[in-house]
């Protein structure tokens, strides 16, 4: 029930909910207000100070507009509205002054600082303080932390605003940080020195106000204003996080996130941030043909050439779409492939999506279904590696009060939840209870690929769309891939799965699929970025283009349509995915009828109309799959190494040792 209560800020009178803070509301009214410590998606720590304004018949002095609510304000003398100054003298005199004592230890350190040009104490320090120090101490110096490979610290610039401390405990789930001593002692810091064990802790590099935390692998290599900006889509993982990548000349310097309440909301994972370095290693960058048992160079005619007279020499033809492939690429393979009457095939996982049916294969539920869920049932997955970004959306569900259930392996969420079994037989089991108590109150039902890529998948999803139907919860199918739900779509599937359409193929096209075994006998046309497992069991190889490198359509795991753009080129000889497939459309005489993007794009919206709906969530009818016998085996989560889950991943060098760090902290739990 809202509670609107007028208000006056700098004399604009506004109608704000009581249980606003005061900066929310002049916010709400469009007037700045600084602040340091703050954060919308953090708790209120009220520290910095930087945030005062002047209470009009309150108390004498400025108050925390982050730590006080609208309807702790007082009407006036005859029931006047309360009167709120951002900007009366008193207010500007308390900031000047907060300035000046944050500045006191400060090392102004500003040309040799990473976060110079982007920083919020230099701005605000330019809007609201002045330009002298009445202080004549020797600055206080502290020792750097070691946060691991990933965030590099400079801890004398720390102005104690706290946010990296809130962020790691309340969302990312860890309780490694905080801060120890009083007054000039204090000091942010790390339990016992150790480094931070979370697939989120870049968030901290985006969320601390001045150079204490800046980012490690891009320290010292470019300025916020020698980069050019392109706003984007990361395909790490399903989730479709919006994230801005940053380049300079050709290459890619750092990817940071977009703000989408929808998706990602302002987090984004470890691996999609730092996995630019995988960008500029391995790159296949010019076309390959296999003689004589090695791979040596060719031209594009050549290439291009002898894949056409394979393709239209073969008995059976399959066409394979990797996890990394647009949709557009996926729908002109799509129709090279079928239009020499082969077979193509997404589900190169094996999972047992039901094609046609897109309440089997997404689901029903939004990510935002997730923040006033009462109850999540988890089945087959693991969150944590599979979406890190999803799973802190559900840690923040739990801490409003919800309760989560997991069907599956036993793994640490950073949240409690009621393990009910790893098996077949405890999903059985939790669809003959009674659902008197779930029923009352919103429920989301969150299956993992593990889940259903298994022999017995499609009773594993039958299962769940039952539970979910008969507790009335919504069904999200967490995907793993970024193209699956894309290629889905437009029904690049076969009847049968991916045995049946590989099976006795004389000829494969690999589209991006690095993860696949291929019979030996087929003849191999790999299309793809990086030099991968795909690549090396090629016969011909079309380089490609990455994902940063062309655009293209992504549909995430709840169904959403988002534009990815092109941030850089290709290197070498690589071209776009979607022109190697036309130009290799008109060497088989079956000329695709598109010369651009657009055209290509028009041939896919006529065939598959709610992908011209970006950035929104097509309803989907609800068609429950016919139950069937589950198998006996336990759940076996999709995601075995967070940071090496696809080429380029693999490719990069930073993930390869996080990998590795991962692993060794493993074996050391294990061994205590």
């Amino acid at each position: 029930m809202s509670d609107l209560r007028k208000i006056i800020i700098d004399d604009k009178e506004v109608e704000a909910d009581g249980a606003m803070t005061l900066i929310q509301a002049c916010e709400q009214a469009g007037v700045e207000v600084p602040r340091f410590c703050y954060h919308e998606r953090l708790s209120i720590a009220g520290n910095c100070r930087m945030c005062l304004v002047e209470v009009v018949g309150g108390p004498p002095k400025p108050a925390a507009s982050c730590a006080m609510q609208v309807r702790d304000l007082r009407p006036g003398p005859e029931g006047q509205p309360p009167v709120v100054k951002t900007n009366s003298p008193m207010v500007k005199k308390a900031r000047e002054g907060v300035m000046e004592f944050l500045l006191i230890n400060h090392p102004l350190d500003c040309p040799i600082c990473d976060q110079g040009g982007e920083c919020d104490l230099q701005d605000q320090a330019m809007a609201y303080g002045v330009d002298f120090s009445r202080f004549r101490e020797p600055k206080r110096a502290t020792e750097d932390l070691n946060l691991g490979p990933l965030v590099e610290t400079h801890m004398t610039r720390c102005i104690s605003c706290t946010r990296c401390v809130r962020f790691t405990s309340e969302v990312a789930g860890i309780t490694t940080m905080g801060q120890t001593g009083r007054g000039e002692d204090s000091e942010i810091t790390a339990y016992l020195g150790e480094t931070l064990d979370t697939n989120l802790q870049g968030n901290i590099i985006d969320l601390c106000p001045v150079g204490a935390l800046v980012s490690k692998p891009y320290a010292f290599t470019a300025r916020p204003w020698e980069l050019t900006k392109t706003e984007t889509i990361d395909v790490m993982d399903a989730l479709g996080s919006n994230i801005r990548v940053d380049t300079k000349g050709r290459e890619v310097m750092r990817i940071v996130p977009r703000n989408h309440d929808g998706v990602n909301e302002e987090w984004i994972s470890d691996k999609t941030r730092f996995v630019w370095d995988g960008l500029r290693r391995q790159r296949l960058d010019t076309p390959y043909i296999r003689e004589n048992g090695k791979l040596r160079k060719a031209g594009w005619d050549e290439a291009l050439t002898l894949a056409a007279s394979k393709i239209k020499g073969a008995s059976k033809l399959a066409g394979l779409v990797g996890d990394l492939v647009s949709v557009e690429a996926a729908f002109a393979l799509k129709q090279l492939v079928e239009g020499q009457g082969g077979n193509v095939e997404c589900r190169t996982d094996g999972a047992k999506l039901p094609a046609g049916n897109r309440s089997g294969y997404v689901g029903t539920a939004t990510i935002e279904d997730i923040d006033s869920a009462q109850m999540i049932q988890l089945i087959g997955t693991n969150p944590r590696d599979e979406a890190p970004v999803l799973n802190a959306r559900i840690r923040q569900a739990w801490i409003r009060g919800a309760n989560v259930g997991l069907i599956g392996q036993p793994v640490d969420l950073t949240y409690e939840y009621f393990p009910m079994g790893d098996d077949r037989a405890a999903l059985d089991e939790a669809l003959g209870r009674k659902f008197k108590e779930v029923l009352e109150v919103p429920s989301v039902v969150i299956v993992g690929q593990g889940a259903i890529r298994e022999a017995d998948g499609a009773a594993v999803l039958a299962a769940a769309m039952q539970l979910s139907e008969a507790t009335g919860s919504k069904l999200m199918v967490l995907h793993t891939a970024a193209s699956r739900v894309g290629a889905m779509d437009i029904g690049a599937v076969t009847e049968g799965g991916l045995k049946a359409a590989t099976e006795g193929a004389d000829v494969v096209y690999n589209l991006g699929a690095d993860e696949v075994d291929i019979n030996d006998g087929a003849f191999v046309i790999y299309q793809g970025s990086h030099g991968d497992r795909g690549a090396h069991r090629a016969d011909v190889i079309l380089p490609g283009a990455a994902y940063t490198e062309e655009q293209g359509l992504f549909v995430n795991t709840e169904g959403r349509p988002q534009l990815a753009l092109r941030a850089g080129f290709a290197p070498g000889e690589a071209k776009e995915n979607w022109a190697i497939l036309r130009a290799l459309s008109a060497e088989t005489d079956a000329k695709q009828p598109w010369d651009s993007l657009a055209g290509l794009r028009q041939a896919l919206v006529a065939d598959v109309p709610h992908l011209a709906q970006i950035d929104t969530v097509p309803e989907n009818e609800w068609k429950a799959e016919k139950p069937k016998k589950l198998g006996k085996a336990s759940f076996v989560n999709a995601v075995s190494d967070f940071y090496l889950t696809n080429p380029i991943a693999r490719a990069s060098a930073l993930m390869g040792e996080l990998s590795g760090n991962a692993k060794a902290r493993g074996q050391k739990v294990a061994a205590e």
